[in-house]
């Protein structure tokens, strides 16, 4: 499609501009309120950014500019997560460092984000894998050392052959490797682990303090999944000792007709009998080819393994087969449960599978159809001790699970207690692109390196190949293995695990406040001035870990003094998926991905940003459409034809002349609108807004200079290149960027006339314009009078006339 002007030209000039003048370097002006507005940084993989990814950049730059016209000063900084599994495995297949291909890809993202126009303050850029860098990493971890919350535990992890890695669940689908598709299988293996469960009550208690959406609020207290309930032991019937369970509804305890361990519980071994062994273990191979997200989905079929043994139920006495179920994990409570089908979902599903016994002890369900009460509802049935001793029968459920679990107390059968899902954060890696520990290992024992023989670095290698023992490719680097304790000078031997990529995300928004102090991981003064962050905006699949993990590192630097906040993230938002044009996901197998390259060279970057932001709400899903482009690029030509002529010059249309009463009205009501949707994120009816102005610009012959200049203000953030070089032809030599926002007058959004709907008997019939300040009587006769409401009415007089002031009128005959 032709255009009435070179983008091209324009939009290289104006970041030429830019990146002269450093226009989006952040001030530390006190005398000014900050604003903190950060990205999740990107992991830059060697096939670029596609248009999805620039939704949420784009967001976050359109309100950094308009807080900075708002006098605020603002950071908003870029880097790069850039340590991680597919860097090394390309290097494993093609011999190239790991460090060279990042590197190449960082080049081809950092490009691509000037060249849509993102107001970053690049003098502030990191990347994880810098030394300088993740030597503060170090630091923290050392830290954490120091005070007991990383410590080594031989623990069932994913351990992927193929890789010779061991995975995080969410790296593991349908039991193999993300990244290759090897198998994946479960075993124990030492690692170092992070005791982020002593932070747990906080982690959930401080959730209060942000402003997150609903949906990661949720899924973060699940995450953590603090419940309350009781630990009762159930005495083994052949084999000395017990087995432990947790239950939040010890009230149901007479309903337990079996129990279930996990398939790595340690008493599994123990309660197997010899007949039942090779079904036992066979099952258990299998179990630990699973990742712990395919054992927990519900939806599926329920399988498991009578080991031959029997627990004690301490309520009545009564023998409870043991089976083992992968359903159940080492993860969560103490790995065994009873099992009570009357009143559990999957309890009762296993139960009919396996014709265990099924017996009610609240009443008001269905047990025969799986339909269970809820704990506020029903009454609790058949549960009296056998000697009659103790009952809760006639009990509500929440009544009885105190009176039962102080019975238990009493009989030294069990105790009150608070479980949580929340595990213990599994922090090791076998793979050499990562941070190396600062751990070394003198006879047995691990020690930690001094702060000041921080950062240890990576050593050079060209082989990226794991060791073949379980240990990272690190172990096979005899001259960088190898050393000594600096204490002692005993002999000693670093630590061969690297960190997960985890490590360097859970810190970076403290080191872009301060990047380049040597002697601090951020200067106290800074830190106190920058943080919180006031708005964080980033993919939905980051809502758990990556949070919570940032969440836990904060708190404990908040603990040594190195942040004075508790939380890291103040607003967080997530945007949503960006389909292809097929409403398919965005994926290079089904060829369906829009580079933004292309895009920008066919439109141009504003209507490529404009277009991002039209498309929908912010958080919505929604599919991408080239035509969809288009109709932004057609807006933008308007803008453009507004004030230039065919030949370049200022439009003869643009006059120093005081505006109308309607078009000040509008233009008004356009700034309100503008400005009250970027502070809400609603940018698509922002967009809208401004195009109605446009439109009504258009007609005009004589367009007064006061209007079309606060169009263009309004409209920079969006489209900054248009709108500097508008702001140029306008006569301006400052940028447009440094410009104050323009405010409006409240007594000029509100209008002076009001449309109205008409209803007879409920229908829309018309509509009625009438002055704003019109009474009910006046309204109402002017409404009658409308032609098409009379006709509707058919010469009848109304039985009732509903009149909602300044919203609607219902006429019912």
């Amino acid at each position: 499609m032709s255009r009435p002007y070179n983008f091209h030209s324009i939009e290289a000039k104006w970041q030429a501009y830019w990146e002269e003048h450093r226009s989006f370097r952040a001030s530390e002006d006190r005398g000014k309120p900050k604003f903190y507005c950060l990205d999740m940084f990107p992991y830059p993989s060697g096939s670029g950014l596609h248009v999805g990814h620039l939704e949420g950049y784009t967001a976050t730059d359109i309100v950094s500019r308009y807080k900075r016209m708002r006098g605020f000063n603002v950071l908003h900084p870029m880097g790069w997560d850039a340590f991680g599994l597919p860097a090394e495995q390309y290097a494993v297949k093609t011999g190239i460092h790991p460090a060279i291909t990042t590197a190449q890809n960082i080049a081809t993202f950092k490009r691509q984000m000037k060249r849509v126009g993102l107001s970053y303050d690049w003098e502030r850029e990191l990347s994880t894998t810098d030394p300088d860098y993740y030597r503060w990493t170090q630091w923290i971890f050392l830290q954490l050392y120091k005070r007991g919350l990383a410590y080594v535990a031989e623990v069932p992890v994913n351990w992927c052959p193929g890789l010779g890695t061991v995975l995080a669940n969410e790296e593991v689908i349908d039991g193999k490797s993300e990244v290759g598709g090897f198998e994946v299988v479960r075993k124990p293996m030492r690692q170092w682990i992070l005791k982020i469960t002593a932070y747990a009550d906080r982690l959930l208690d401080d959730l209060k303090l942000v402003e997150w959406p609903t949906s990661t609020l949720e899924m973060q207290k699940n995450w953590i999944g603090r419940s309350i309930g009781a630990e009762v032991e159930f005495a083994l019937a052949q084999v000395h000792g017990n087995l432990r369970i947790f239950t939040t509804r010890p009230d149901t305890l007479f309903g337990a007709t079996y129990m279930v361990l996990a398939p790595e519980h340690p008493l599994v071994e123990a309660v197997t009998t010899p007949d039942r062994r090779a079904e036992v273990r066979s099952y258990q191979e299998a179990a630990a080819r699973k990742s712990d997200l395919q054992r927990q989905e519900l939806e599926k079929e329920k399988s498991g393994v009578f080991t031959g043994g029997y627990a004690i139920n301490p309520v009545n006495g009564e023998r409870l087969p043991i089976w083992i179920a992968d359903y159940v994990m080492m993860g969560y409570g103490t790995g065994a449960i009873m099992a009570v089908p009357a009143h559990d979902e999957r309890d009762w599903a296993f139960a009919r599978k396996y014709a265990l016994p099924i017996r009610e002890v609240v009443s008001g369900g269905d047990i025969e159809k799986g339909a269970f009460v809820e704990i506020d509802q029903g009454t609790v049935v058949n549960s009296t001790t056998p000697d009659g001793s103790f009952s809760i029968d006639g009990f509500k459920p929440a009544d009885a699970i105190p009176n039962i679990t102080a019975w238990l107390e009493a009989q030294g059968k069990g105790r009150k207690t608070i479980n949580y899902k929340l595990r213990d954060w599994l922090f090791a890696r076998q793979r050499y692109w990562g941070e190396p520990f600062p751990i070394i290992w003198v006879e047995g024992e691990h020690q930690a390196l001094p702060e000041e023989q921080l950062p240890l670095t990576l050593p050079e290698t060209t082989n990226f190949t794991p060791s073949g023992t379980g240990e990272s490719p690190l172990a096979n680097l005899e001259d960088w293995l190898v050393t000594v304790d600096p204490a002692t000078g005993r002999p000693a031997r670093r630590e061969t695990n690297t960190m997960p990529q985890w490590a360097g995300s859970c810190w970076y928004f403290l080191r872009f406040i301060d990047p380049r102090n040597e002697r601090h991981l951020v200067d106290p003064d800074k830190e106190r001035y920058w943080m919180p962050v006031d708005l964080y905006i980033g993919g939905s699949e980051h809502a758990v870990l990556h949070l919570l993990y940032a969440r836990f590192w904060h708190k404990v630097l908040y603990d040594i003094g190195v942040v004075h906040t508790p939380e890291p993230f103040m607003k967080l938002v997530h945007q949503g998926i960006v389909l292809g044009e097929d409403n398919q996901k965005m994926s290079k197998s089904r060829g369906n991905v829009v580079n933004p390259d292309d895009m920008i060279e066919r439109f141009g970057a504003d209507a490529v940003r404009l277009y991002e932001m039209f498309m929908g709400p912010l958080e919505a899903m929604k599919p991408w459409s080239t035509r969809g482009v288009e109709g932004v690029t057609r807006f933008l030509d308007r803008v453009w034809r507004l004030m230039v002529e065919e030949d370049g010059r200022l439009s003869q249309s643009v006059v120093e002349a005081e505006p109308s009463l309607e078009t000040a009205r509008l233009l008004h009501q356009t700034i309100k609108k503008v400005t009250e949707d970027l502070e809400s994120l609603r940018f698509n009816t922002a967009i809208s807004q401004m195009m109605v102005l446009t439109n009504e610009l258009t007609k005009l012959d004589r367009r007064p200079r006061s209007v079309v200049e606060s169009l263009v203000l309004l409209l920079s953030p969006f489209a900054p290149h248009l709108s500097e070089e508008l702001w140029e032809r306008l006569g301006h030599k400052a940028s447009v960027g440094q410009q104050p926002w323009p405010t409006y007058d409240p007594a000029l959004t509100v209008s002076d006339r009001m449309e109205l709907p008409i209803q007879v008997n409920g229908k829309l019939r018309g509509r009625i314009s009438v002055a704003a300040e019109a009474g009910r009587e006046e309204v109402l006769r002017l409404a009658q009078q409308e032609p098409k409401i009379q006709e509707a009415l058919q010469g009848k007089n109304p039985k009732k006339i509903v009149y909602v002031e300044k919203k609607l009128i219902n006429f019912v005959i």
